[in-house]
């Protein structure tokens, strides 16, 4: 009689762990539909990646995957707002569900990953660290900089890879740390350091504000692999499963050629790959509790990623940053997503 005790209680404290599991993988898409928009946390203001223009219309790569998952849960990319975070305050934001999503130019580490509470749900943008030094300076390569002052921006993975550079070098320099970016480029500006670090788009987007951006340049040197990617808390499958293949859909669909300007004509095709993507076959959407046509809702409301990448960053853009090893993998970059199927 004990053992069938012993039995169903054990067998009640598993069914309970597995409800209280089902309850959490659902809450936060639950959270967001009640709220009838999603919460995203970007960076107060770096061009190319998320900045408010003067009408509070916020713009930038990390932007556009926020209004992808958005679109994707409710049809409009427009069913979201946006909470602007220091480096120091965005995984605290996250951890405490002031945000659904942290999409802000972070990087990727086993750190983070590990020891936060945090999952990363992908790569939006494949970087790495560099330098910008003013043109007057006469320095072509970061071996040069030996007992320069460095401006860097606090809470960032870029304060350990400089250390770490230098030493490795065996040269020295006097760090200048600042809470933004906004902070950092100004004293940078204003002549308080030699060199400004961080990641390369980063430091595109920070000399796009420069009075004079060709008094600066960027050295050639990248001295860290920087992935940069939307994050989401622990402990919510279903909903990291959803930002992940959202920002999946859209690099799936450059693959394809489909387009915001050829969806409607790409759901008649008879391509497999393009109707489980576009929702016409198949029951992709189901299994993440989200529309069938969710694919669909993502291309038509943001577009592909090569779309969302040219219009954010590309050539044509003040940081005019070609597409390099963010290109497909099959146009001589890394970028690839897992097949909808």
């Amino acid at each position: 009689m004990k053992k069938l005790i012993s039995l169903a209680a054990g067998t009640a404290v598993l069914v309970g762990t597995f409800m209280t599991g089902t309850a959490m993988a659902a809450s936060t898409l639950d959270s967001v539909k009640e709220k009838g928009h999603l919460q995203c946390g970007v960076t107060s203001g770096l061009p190319g990646f998320s900045q408010p223009d003067d009408k509070g219309n916020w713009t930038g790569i990390d932007v556009d995957t926020c209004r992808a998952i958005a679109a994707a849960v409710f049809g409009k990319g427009s069913a979201v707002e946006f909470t602007p975070l220091t480096a120091k305050e965005r995984f605290t934001a996250l951890q405490s569900g002031e945000i659904d999503v942290l999409s802000r130019n972070t990087t990727w580490t086993l750190t983070r990953d590990a020891s936060l509470g945090l999952n990363f749900a992908g790569v939006n943008y494949y970087d790495g660290q560099g330098f910008l030094v003013k043109k007057d300076l006469g320095v072509k390569d970061a071996e040069e900089l030996d007992g320069a002052t460095v401006c860097i921006q606090a809470g960032t993975t870029t304060e350990l890879n400089l250390a770490d550079y230098f030493r490795a070098k065996g040269m020295k320099f006097k760090p200048l740390v600042f809470d933004t970016s906004e902070q950092t480029v100004q004293g940078f500006a204003a002549g308080r350091c030699d060199v400004l670090t961080s990641d390369r788009s980063q430091l595109a987007a920070l000399r796009s504000k420069l009075t004079d951006p060709n008094s600066a340049i960027i050295l050639p040197n990248t001295i860290s692999k920087e992935p940069l990617g939307p994050v989401v808390r622990q402990g919510d499958d279903q909903w990291f499963n959803i930002v992940k293949w959202v920002l999946s859909v859209q690099i799936n669909a450059e693959e394809l050629g489909v387009t915001m300007d050829n969806v409607d004509d790409m759901k008649k095709s008879d391509n497999p790959n393009i109707q489980r993507l576009l929702g016409t076959d198949g029951d992709m959407g189901e299994k993440l509790g989200l529309p069938a046509d969710f694919g669909y809702k993502v291309v038509k409301e943001v577009g592909n990623y090569g779309e969302m990448y040219d219009r954010n960053v590309g050539p044509d853009t003040p940081l005019g940053l070609d597409r390099g090893i963010n290109a497909l993998w099959n146009d001589g970059g890394i970028l690839y997503a897992p097949p909808v199927r």
